[in-house]
C-alpha cells in the first residue's frame, strides 16, 4: 500500500495541514481533563466560583479550538484522499488503455473494473482513516499515558496490565480476519463477472430460457460473498464488546484503587476524575488502532491488486526507433509470420507470407478457426507476432509508434461495437474533425443513410449502450462508416458484411470500390460471393496458407477453396 501513497505527493501540503491540525486537536483533548481536575480540586472543593468561571471559560476556548482543528483536519484529509483516489483511478485507466489484448485476457475485464472502482475506494477510505486515526491514536495513547502518570504514577500501573491484554485481544481477532478480507475482494471479482455476463448477455439468456440458471449462478456467487462477509464481521464483532468489557473493568479497578488513595490522602477527587478520562482516552486510542487494523488488511489486499495492474508491463511497447519509409502508402507485407495465443498448444498462424498493395482488394477466406480474424488483428498490432515480420510502408510495425500505425488503418471489427451517443458522434469517432458532409458521405457509402434518415432525429438520434437500439446489420454499417470517414491508407474489414443481406452486401462492395480506390483493402469474409471479385484471395486452412490467387486461379489450384465454393454455390453459379 505504501507504493500507492507516492500518488499523495501533489497533496503533501494538505497532508502536512492534517498533521498540524490533528496534533493541535489532540493537545486540546489531552488538556481538557487537567482543566476539569483544577475546577474540581481548586474551585468546587474550595467554593471559589470565580476560579470555576475562569477555568470553565478556558475549557470552552480549548474545546472550541479543538473542534475547529477537528473540522479542518477532516476537510483536508478528505480533500487529499479524494484527490489521491481520483489520480490513482486516472493512472490505472490510462495504463490499462496501453494494454494489449493479452493483458486483458490475463486479468479479465470484470476484475479490471473492480480494481478501478471498489479496490481504489477501499484504499481511499483507509487513507482518510490513516490521516486521522493513525496519527491521532498514537498521539492520544502516548499523551494520555504521560498525563495519567503526571496525575498519579502508582495508579498508572493499572495500564501495565490493561494495555497488553487489550493489544493481545486485538491481535488475535485481527489475525483471523485478515485472510477473509483478502478472500472478499476475489469474491467481489467473481460476483462482478457473473453480473456483467448476465447483463451483457441478457438476449441470449432469454432466448434460451436460462434466466433461472443465471439466477442460481448469481445467487451462488452472491451467497459466497455474503457468507465470507458474515464470517469476517462475526469475528470483528467480538472485538467491540471485548474491548468495552476490558475498558469498563479497567474503569472499576481505577475507581476502586483511586478511592483508597483518596481516603489515604494520596490523591484528590479531581485528579481521579482526570485520570479516569485519560484512561478512557488511552483505551479509545487503542480502539481506534484496532479499527485501523480491521480496515488496513482489506485495503492492503486491494492495494496489491491495484499495484498488480500498475506494475504490469504491456507486451506491446513503442521502440525508440526512427526510420524513414520508402514512400509507399498502404503497402502491407507479411513475411513468415507465426503467432500463438498465450498458453495455446499450437500456433494460430504459421509461416504466413503475402503482399497487399494500394488499390488492391485482398480477401481472406477459410473455415471456422482457420485464423482469419487472428491474421487481420495482427495488422493494427493488437498482438505481437512470435516470428516473422509485418511491414507497412516499408517499416516493421514494431518499429512504428502504435499511434502512427493505427492512424494508417481503418479497422472494422468482427463484432460491431457502438458507443453511447448520437449516430453522428459514432461515425465521427473515426475522425473527430470530420465535417457533417464527411459523416453523411461515409454513411451513404456504407449504405447507412437510408435507415438513419428514417430515425426520428436523423444523425442526432441517440445510440443506446452497446448499440442495442439498432439491428446487427445497422451496427455493421455504422461501424463501416466510422472507418470510411477516417480515410486511412489501409482498410481492414473483419467479416464486417456477415449481418448484411446479399443485396446490401453487393451495393456496399460496389460503393467501396470507388471510395477506397487508392487504399489497401484487407477483407475477411465467410461468403464466397463477397470475395469472388477480389484482386487477391488468401485461403487459410488450420493457420496456414492453402492457396493465394484470384477466384479463377484458386478454382484450378486450391482444393480447400473449391470445397468452400461448392458448399456455398450451385453448379450453375460456379460455372
Amino acid at each position: 500500500m505504501l507504493k500507492l501513497f507516492r500518488y499523495l505527493k501533489p497533496f503533501r501540503l494538505l497532508v502536512v495541514g492534517v498533521l498540524v491540525f490533528v496534533f493541535l486537536q489532540t493537545l486540546s483533548d489531552l488538556y481538557l481533563p487537567t482543566l476539569m481536575a483544577d475546577i474540581v480540586d481548586k474551585g468546587v472543593s474550595q467554593g471559589d466560583r470565580a476560579y470555576i468561571w475562569k477555568i470553565g471559560g478556558y475549557m470552552l476556548l480549548v474545546a472550541a479550538a479543538g473542534g475547529i482543528c477537528s473540522v479542518l483536519a477532516s476537510y483536508y484529509s478528505s480533500k487529499s484522499a479524494m484527490g489521491f483516489g481520483r489520480d490513482v483511478r486516472t493512472k490505472v485507466f490510462r495504463h490499462v488503455e496501453n494494454f494489449s489484448l493479452q493483458e486483458f485476457d490475463k486479468i479479465g475485464t470484470a476484475s479490471l473494473i473492480t480494481r478501478t472502482t471498489n479496490d481504489i475506494t477501499q484504499v481511499q477510505q483507509v487513507l482518510i482513516m490513516i490521516l486521522r486515526m493513525m496519527i491521532t491514536a498514537p498521539m492520544m495513547c502516548i499523551g494520555g499515558i504521560i498525563m495519567a502518570i503526571s496525575k498519579d504514577a502508582k495508579l498508572s500501573l493499572v495500564f501495565v496490565v490493561v494495555i497488553p491484554v487489550l493489544a493481545g485481544a486485538i491481535f488475535l481477532v485481527v489475525r483471523k480476519g485478515i485472510p477473509l478480507f483478502k478472500a472478499m475482494q476475489v469474491k467481489i471479482d467473481k460476483l462482478n463477472l457473473v453480473l456483467r455476463e448476465g447483463l451483457t448477455g441478457i438476449r441470449v439468456i432469454r432466448s434460451f430460457d436460462r434466466i433461472s440458471y443465471e439466477n442460481k449462478k448469481f445467487d451462488a456467487a452472491n451467497a459466497d460473498l455474503t457468507d465470507t462477509a458474515v464470517r469476517v464481521n462475526k469475528i470483528m464483532a467480538v472485538l467491540m464488546p471485548l474491548m468495552m468489557l476490558i475498558m469498563n473493568i479497567s474503569t472499576i479497578v481505577i475507581i476502586a484503587i483511586g478511592g483508597i488513595r483518596i481516603d489515604n490522602g494520596n490523591m484528590e477527587i479531581g485528579s481521579l476524575m482526570a485520570f479516569i478520562q485519560y484512561g478512557m482516552q488511552i483505551m479509545f486510542s487503542l480502539l481506534m488502532m484496532s479499527m485501523m487494523l480491521i480496515m488496513i488488511p482489506r485495503a492492503q489486499a486491494s492495494a496489491v491488486r491495484i499495484n498488480e495492474v500498475l506494475e504490469m508491463i504491456p507486451t506491446l511497447s513503442d521502440k525508440d526507433v526512427t526510420k524513414k519509409n520508402n514512400g509507399k502508402e498502404g503497402y502491407v507485407e507479411f513475411k513468415g509470420v507465426t503467432f500463438s495465443y498465450p498458453g495455446a498448444e499450437q500456433p494460430a498462424l504459421s509461416d504466413i507470407s503475402f503482399q497487399a498493395g494500394p488499390g488492391e482488394i485482398t480477401a481472406i477466406i477459410g473455415g471456422t478457426g482457420a485464423g482469419k480474424s487472428t491474421l487481420v488483428s495482427l495488422i493494427p498490432r493488437f498482438y505481437d507476432v512470435d516470428a516473422g515480420q509485418i511491414i507497412i510502408d516499408g517499416m516493421d510495425i514494431r518499429d512504428m509508434s502504435q499511434e502512427d500505425l493505427r492512424h494508417k488503418i481503418g479497422f472494422v471489427p468482427q463484432k460491431a461495437v457502438l458507443f453511447t451517443g448520437t449516430v453522428a458522434e459514432n461515425i465521427r469517432y473515426g475522425h473527430e474533425d470530420a465535417t457533417d458532409e464527411d459523416v453523411a458521405h461515409a454513411a451513404a457509402i456504407a449504405q447507412a443513410s437510408e435507415f438513419i434518415g428514417k430515425m426520428e432525429q436523423g444523425y442526432d438520434s441517440m445510440i443506446a449502450q452497446g448499440g442495442n437500439n439498432v439491428s446487427g446489420g445497422q451496427k455493421q454499417r455504422l461501424s463501416i462508416a466510422r472507418a470510411l470517414v477516417r480515410r486511412p491508407e489501409v482498410y481492414v474489414f473483419d467479416d464486417s458484411f456477415s449481418a448484411l443481406d446479399f443485396k446490401t452486401d453487393a451495393k456496399l462492395r460496389a460503393a467501396l470500390k470507388s471510395e477506397v480506390g487508392n487504399a489497401t483493402v484487407m477483407l475477411v469474409a465467410q461468403r464466397v460471393s463477397t470475395v469472388m471479385d477480389a484482386d487477391r484471395i488468401i485461403v487459410l486452412d488450420e493457420g496456414r496458407i492453402a492457396g493465394i490467387g484470384n477466384h479463377r486461379e484458386l478454382m484450378q489450384t486450391c482444393e480447400v477453396y473449391k470445397e468452400i465454393v461448392s458448399s456455398q454455390l450451385s453448379e450453375e453459379e460456379i460455372a
